[in-house]
């Protein structure tokens, strides 16, 4: 099933890096390895991938151009016996993750089978909303005083 979604970009400025986002978007995507992404605050995420089999030097990440992509290759290790079943997938693999604007991974560790990557949204101070102060501009307003038979013009200070 495909969506054509021109009509929402053609009244927006300044979207054709989500347009070209959803163009590349791969029709079959790999379940391989399975991940969750958890929102932990208003600007700090979480992304699991259960790598079971793969040491730290087994997985490589990159980010490159609002890009995460985790690399799993795992050393081949000769057998010591015959597999009657292998469920634990060991082959390698490669998942890319689409980070929005001003995301920075800032760690990632290893344990017990679960590769643990730390995400957070850093917006530059220059792009932070800041609250712009309005002056008030004092006028020297006019206002007759007087009765109704001579008005006098009076300056207000």
């Amino acid at each position: 099933m495909t969506y054509d979604l021109s009509p929402l970009f053609r009244t927006a400025i300044g979207f054709d890096r989500l347009a070209r986002l959803v163009d590349t978007l791969p029709q079959d995507a790999a379940a391989y390895p399975p991940y969750n992404i958890e929102k932990l605050s208003d600007d700090t995420y979480r992304l699991q991938l259960a790598v079971a089999g793969f040491s730290a030097d087994d997985i490589e990440l990159t980010v490159k151009e609002n890009a995460l992509v985790v690399v799993g290759r795992v050393a081949d290790e000769a057998t010591k016996g015959e597999f009657l079943h292998r469920g634990i997938a060991g082959r390698a693999f490669t998942r890319r993750f689409a980070l929005a604007d001003h995301m920075v991974v800032e760690n990632a560790d290893i344990a017990n089978g679960l590769l643990n990557i730390s995400i957070k949204r850093v917006v530059p101070e220059a792009l932070k909303p800041r609250r712009v102060a309005i002056n008030t501009v004092s006028t020297n307003a006019k206002t007759i005083v007087g009765n109704s038979d001579q008005p006098q013009l009076n300056q207000a200070a």
